[in-house]
C-alpha cells in the first residue's frame, strides 16, 4: 500500500476509534449507573424491613396475637423519630436506585433478568414474615373476615358493631373502625378464610392475609416475566418496575393491601390474550378466561374493570369487535356474581367509598372553595364528575398520545395503562399503594417520560403519607411538620404538576409523528 493510502486507512480509522471509545465510555457509565441504582434498591429494602421487624411504633400498630406466631418482629420500641427516618430513607434511596436503574437500561446496561426477579421475590417473603406497616387497613381486613366466619355481613356491619359484641379481632381495628367493607366478595372470602384459620388472634389473620397478597405478588411477577420473554432488556425493566420495584415492595407489599390480588388477576388477564390478539390467533376460549378473570379481579376491587375496558377498546380498534361479546361473557359472568353476593349493600358502600377525596389531592383546594360557592352536597357531586371527566379526558389523550412515545407497543397493553393513568391521575381518593396498578401496567411497555411522571406521583405520596394512619399514631413535636407540609402542601402541588405534564407531553406526542402500527415482537413469540 502506498504511503497515500495508509495515511487515508490510518485517518479512516481514528473516527472509528473515536467512536468506539465514546460507546465504551458510555457503556461503562451505564454499568456504573446501575450498579449503583442495585445499590440504592438493596438499601431501601433493607430499610423497609428495618422498619418493620422492629415492631411496633409509629409507623406499625400493634398485632394483638401469641407473640410467637408469625408474623415475626423484635418488639424493640423504636422511636418516632427512627420509625419515620428510616421509611423515609427507604423510599427517598428506592426513587434514586429506580432513576440510576431506568437511566443505565436505557444506557444500553443490562443485568440477569432471572437475577432480579429472585431478588424481589426474596425481598417480597422477607417483607411478609415480618409485620405490615405504614397504615392499619390489615387490621380492618380481619375484622371483615371475621364477620363472614361469625355470620355477620361485612357491607352492613362495621368493625365498631362487631366489637360491641365483644369480638377480640374487630376490637383492634383503628383507622377504619365504623367503616363497612368497601371489597369484593372474592377479597371478602379471602378474608374470612385467613379468619377462618387464625380465629381470635389477630397476628396470624393477619400473616394469613399477607400470605395471600404475597402469592398473588408473585403470579403478577412471573406472568410479567414470561409476557417479556424474548428481549432482555424488556424483560428486565419488567422484573424493576414490578418485582424489585422498592416503593412498591414498601407501599404495597409491606403495606399488606388487598390491591395486589386485583392487580395479579388483571395481569393474568393481559396474559392470557398477550401473545395472540395482534397475531390474529385469538379464540375465544382465551377472551372468555381473560374476562373471568378479570371479572375476579372486579371481585376484590372495582377498579380492576378500568383493565377489562382497556382490554376491549384494543380489540375495538384492531377492528376486531366479533371478539368483544367473548371478554363481555366471561366478565359478565363472574362480575354478575359477585354483585349477587354482594347485594345492594356492597353497591352502596362502594358508591359512598367514590365520594372520599383525599387531603393529599389536588381535588382537596377545589372542594374546599366550591363548598363556599355551591354547599356541601353540591361540592360532592361537583367533584366526582368533574373527576370523571378529568379521568376521561386524560385516557383519551394518553390513547392517541402513547404510541407515538411508546414505539412498538401491543393496543392491548398500552390501552389497559392509559386507561389506568387516567384514573390515578384524576381521581380525588389517592394513596401511593393504588398506583401499583399502574406500575404493573406500565411494566408491559417500552420506556417513556411517563415513567418519570408516576415514579415522581408515587414517591411523593409515599412521603404525604408517613404514616398513613391516625389512630395511636401521634407524631411528636419534632415531626409535627411533616402532614401539614408534604399531605397538605406538597403532594396536591407535585400530583396537579403531574397532571398538567401529562396533558402537555400527550398533546406534544400526538402532534408529532405516529408509528408504524405493527405488532410488538414479544406478542408473536411463542
Amino acid at each position: 500500500m502506498t504511503g497515500q493510502g495508509l495515511g487515508a486507512a490510518a485517518g479512516a480509522a481514528e473516527p472509528q476509534g473515536r467512536a468506539s471509545a465514546a460507546r465504551l465510555g458510555r457503556a461503562s457509565a451505564a454499568a456504573r449507573l446501575g450498579r449503583a441504582g442495585l445499590i440504592a434498591i438493596a438499601v431501601s429494602v433493607a430499610a423497609t424491613f428495618a422498619v418493620a421487624v422492629s415492631g411496633r411504633s409509629v409507623m406499625e400498630p400493634a398485632l394483638p396475637g401469641r407473640p410467637w406466631q408469625p408474623p415475626w418482629a423484635l418488639d424493640l420500641h423504636i422511636s418516632a423519630y427512627l420509625a419515620v427516618g428510616l421509611t423515609a430513607a427507604g423510599l427517598a434511596a428506592g426513587a434514586a436506585g429506580l432513576v440510576l436503574v431506568l437511566r443505565a437500561l436505557r444506557g444500553g446496561w443490562t443485568v440477569s433478568p432471572r437475577a432480579v426477579l429472585l431478588a424481589g421475590i426474596g425481598a417480597a417473603v422477607a417483607l411478609t414474615l415480618v409485620p405490615p406497616f405504614g397504615s392499619s387497613d390489615q387490621l380492618s381486613y380481619a375484622a371483615y373476615g371475621r364477620m363472614v366466619v361469625t355470620g355477620h355481613n361485612p357491607y352492613l356491619t362495621t368493625p365498631a358493631q362487631l366489637a360491641a359484641l365483644g369480638d377480640p379481632v374487630a376490637r383492634a381495628v383503628q383507622d377504619w373502625y365504623g367503616a363497612t367493607s368497601v371489597y369484593g366478595p372474592l377479597a371478602s372470602g379471602i378474608q374470612g378464610l385467613a379468619s377462618l384459620i387464625g380465629g381470635t388472634s389477630v397476628r396470624l389473620t393477619v400473616f394469613l392475609l399477607g400470605l395471600a397478597n404475597l402469592i398473588a405478588f408473585v403470579i403478577a411477577a412471573l406472568l410479567l416475566y414470561r409476557m417479556t420473554s424474548g428481549q432482555q432488556d424488556r424483560q428486565l425493566r419488567a422484573t424493576l418496575l414490578w418485582t424489585a420495584n422498592p416503593l412498591l415492595l414498601q407501599v404495597l407489599v409491606a403495606g399488606a393491601h388487598v390491591d395486589v390480588q386485583m392487580i395479579a388477576c388483571c395481569v393474568a388477564a393481559i396474559a392470557v390474550i398477550y401473545r395472540k390478539v395482534l397475531c390474529g390467533t385469538v379464540s375465544a376460549e382465551r377472551l372468555i378466561a381473560a374476562g373471568a378473570l378479570i371479572g375476579l379481579g372486579f371481585a376484590v376491587k372495582v377498579t380492576a374493570a378500568l383493565v377489562g375496558l382497556g382490554i376491549a377498546i384494543a380489540l375495538w380498534q384492531q377492528g376486531r369487535m366479533r371478539l368483544l361479546p367473548w371478554l363481555a361473557l366471561g366478565f359478565g359472568l363472574i362480575a354478575a356474581a359477585a354483585l349477587a353476593i354482594g347485594g345492594t349493600a356492597m353497591i352502596k358502600a362502594t358508591s359512598q367509598a367514590s365520594d372520599m377525596v383525599s387531603i393529599g389531592s389536588p381535588w382537596r383546594v377545589s372542594r374546599t372553595v366550591l363548598k363556599h360557592l355551591a354547599g356541601g352536597s353540591a361540592t360532592t357531586d361537583i367533584v366526582k364528575f368533574g373527576a370523571i371527566a378529568l379521568a376521561v379526558f386524560l385516557a383519551v389523550l394518553l390513547i392517541r398520545g402513547l404510541p407515538p412515545i411508546l414505539g412498538e407497543s401491543p393496543a392491548v397493553a398500552y390501552i389497559p395503562l392509559a386507561l389506568v393513568l387516567g384514573w390515578l391521575f384524576a381521581w380525588p381518593y389517592v394513596l401511593p399503594w393504588y398506583d401499583a396498578l399502574g406500575w404493573a401496567m406500565l411494566a408491559l411497555v417500552p420506556a417513556s417520560s411517563v415513567d418519570w411522571l408516576l415514579l415522581a406521583r408515587t414517591t411523593m405520596l409515599g412521603f404525604a403519607y408517613l404514616p398513613a394512619r391516625t389512630t395511636d399514631a401521634t407524631l411528636p413535636h419534632g415531626l409535627s411538620w411533616l402532614q401539614p407540609a408534604f399531605r397538605n402542601g406538597v403532594s396536591p402541588v407535585v400530583l396537579a404538576g403531574t397532571a398538567i405534564w401529562l396533558v402537555v407531553l400527550m398533546w406534544r406526542a400526538h402532534r408529532g409523528v405516529p408509528r408504524d402500527q405493527q405488532p410488538d415482537p414479544l406478542q408473536c413469540v411463542g
